[in-house]
């Protein structure tokens, strides 16, 4: 029952911590289940991956990081548990907001408010790139091309994300043959 508690509690604060796009709770996730030993650094990484790979919300990650938590809960109980507390503050928020939304967004300040926030919210997604994602990935050069390299393809290319994944896992394993 604690635990169950403590889990529900690490992810709900994920979740109201959030404003803006679902990579902003990476950093947030990361520190709530990886530093306290929940879920190991590596099973991190891999299931943010598979994330990218599907499309969906990125908050869905919750579902999975609940399912491979290290204490119990975990698994399908893990999952829902987290699933619906990292949703809960935004649905509670669109509840109490929805009634005064369309004269709150005409307020000149609250436009202000609103700017000021979106750009905060690019500054995390930069901090939430930077790591955990590009500190635990790249390790030396190679790492960069093929980042890089993937990068180009996804961008310029216009490669889908599911090809990109795949490029990319193919390429780890070729970098991991030569070494």
């Amino acid at each position: 029952q604690g635990q169950a508690l403590a889990v529900f509690d690490s992810f709900y604060r994920a979740g109201a911590l959030v404003f803006g796009g679902g990579h902003v709770v990476l950093p947030l996730l990361e520190a709530e289940v990886v530093q306290p030993g929940w879920v190991t650094q590596d099973a991190f990484l891999a299931g943010y991956g598979a994330a990218q790979a599907v499309p969906g919300p990125l908050f869905t990650f919750a579902a999975y990081l609940g399912t491979v938590l290290g204490p119990e809960p975990n698994g399908v109980v893990g999952s829902v548990i987290a699933l619906l507390a990292v949703f809960l503050p935004g649905f509670l928020i669109l509840i109490g907001v929805l009634p005064f939304w369309d004269r709150f967004r005409s307020m000149a300040r609250a436009q202000s408010l609103m700017q000021g926030a979106n750009a905060a919210v690019v500054g995390i997604l930069g901090a939430a790139l930077y790591s955990p994602v590009f500190t635990s990935a790249i390790g030396d050069t190679r790492d960069f091309t093929l980042a890089l390299a993937c990068f180009v393809l996804l961008m310029a290319w216009k490669m889908p994300p599911w090809g990109v994944v795949i490029v990319a896992a193919l390429g780890g394993v070729g970098i991991e043959l030569l070494t």
